[in-house]
């Protein structure tokens, strides 16, 4: 038990580190990491919806879905990484129970999170934010 709520509070850790350190935004205190305006705060809160009806790896396909989509331009359009980061520290919030009962796991928050930095560019900084757990 102790472990999976380090686990959490270092995958919650690391989204600040990188919402700071890309975004040059601090959420302070906050738990949960929202600073998405317009359609994405939408989609956001549809992947929510989503997650919390069970259908996690659904909502994350959606996710997915959108970063690809339109051929976008990965340096130009980092409102989707923004929710991408947003959307896993979302996730990281839920109880271990819930994620095991839903067949998901902090493990795949943090492949999740890796996965959706390397588009970016920014692979090498999630993997050294992740090395130092």
């Amino acid at each position: 038990m102790v472990e999976k709520d380090y686990m959490m509070r270092l995958i919650h850790e690391m989204v600040r580190t990188i919402a700071m350190l890309i975004f040059h935004k601090d959420q302070g205190t906050e738990e949960e990491l929202i600073f998405l305006e317009g359609i994405s705060r939408d989609f956001y809160h549809r992947l929510c919806h989503v997650a919390d009806e069970g259908k996690i790896n659904e909502a994350e396909n959606m996710l997915y879905e959108s970063l690809e989509e339109n051929d976008w331009d990965r340096e130009g359009n980092m409102e989707k990484l923004e929710l991408a980061l947003a959307f896993y520290d979302y996730l990281n919030a839920k109880e271990n129970d819930f994620l095991e009962a839903h067949n998901y796991s902090r493990e795949e928050i943090e492949d999740g999170i890796q996965s959706v930095m390397k588009l970016y560019g920014y692979g090498e900084l999630a993997e050294t934010l992740l090395e130092n757990r």
